[in-house]
């Protein structure tokens, strides 16, 4: 998915401009449903300024970002409160995941990057001979990836790059956008709600593959604005609530989140890179 995300979304916003509906009376337009998304979230810039001669393609200027968040989360069936430090990417699709429970003892770093995913005992971890430990957790590839993909910014780059496989409906009133995913994730739908400023507030995750049933989930988004150190007027969640089977499983406030595409790399131990050639995805 990521090879072609960028140059797909930067062809597709482009189309946007031009395209004409074809869709019976009632239903939303895809292109500009999509174009609509992607300028609320302020995650795409253009050149629509002059004549039709002289416009250039769209441009998708997110990437790396992170967010750091406190609230609860489930712990062998509890909500505990705890903090959360997320580091993610979409080119290469990767993302980390700092989760601190308040006084557990199951601090964890939960690592993926493309079809490679551990668990580190610290940032960095297996680098460097001496420097923490990265175990792999090769079975973890699909959940995590999936996380990052359900994001709103995941969401608009995924239904771009499904091309016409993305369906735009209305339901109850709501435009939906309805995308596959391909990759590791292939076999998983992703379904968005949109709310009356073209806001991602409910994204749910479908399996159209049996065999990945228990990844279907469901995140819901609320309180959107600014929320970068530097503001860069890109929109993202205040608030954020993930449930699995009809549980809450996540209740987060967000704190701060970058947008302006921090550094943040996702480098690949050895010993992980190893396990994953004799242990295949399994989720």
């Amino acid at each position: 998915m990521t090879a072609t995300i960028r140059i797909a979304l930067g062809v597709a916003l482009a189309g946007a401009l031009i395209v004409h509906s074809a869709h019976a009376q009632g239903v939303p337009d895809r292109a500009k449903t999509l174009r609509a998304a992607a300028d609320t979230l302020g995650m795409a810039r253009w050149s629509d300024i002059g004549g039709a001669n002289t416009r250039l393609p769209g441009i998708d200027i997110i990437n790396t970002q992170e967010v750091v968040a406190s609230g609860t989360t489930d712990v062998d069936g509890r909500m505990v409160k705890t903090d959360v430090h997320v580091a993610l990417g979409y080119n290469p699709a990767a993302i980390r995941v700092d989760i601190a429970p308040e006084g557990a003892a199951r601090h964890t770093i939960e690592t993926v990057r493309e079809t490679w995913a551990w668990n580190e005992s610290q940032i960095g971890a297996g680098l460097v001979p001496g420097k923490g430990t990265a175990t792999p957790m090769m079975a973890a590839v699909r959940e995590r990836l999936l996380n990052l993909w359900m994001l709103p910014y995941g969401v608009v780059k995924a239904a771009y790059a499904a091309g016409d496989k993305t369906v735009v409906s209305t339901e109850g009133g709501a435009t939906v956008i309805t995308a596959p995913l391909s990759g590791p994730l292939a076999g998983m739908s992703l379904k968005a709600t949109l709310d009356a400023k073209n806001l991602i507030t409910k994204v749910e995750s479908r399996a159209d593959n049996p065999a990945l049933a228990d990844l279907a989930c469901q995140f819901e988004f609320s309180d959107y604005a600014d929320h970068a150190e530097v503001l860069t007027d890109i929109k993202t969640p205040g608030h954020m609530v993930g449930k699995h089977a009809g549980r809450t499983v996540f209740d987060l406030t967000v704190k701060s989140w970058e947008t302006n595409n921090p550094y943040v790399v996702f480098p690949v131990p050895a010993n992980v890179k190893t396990a994953s050639a004799s242990s295949p995805t399994s989720r």
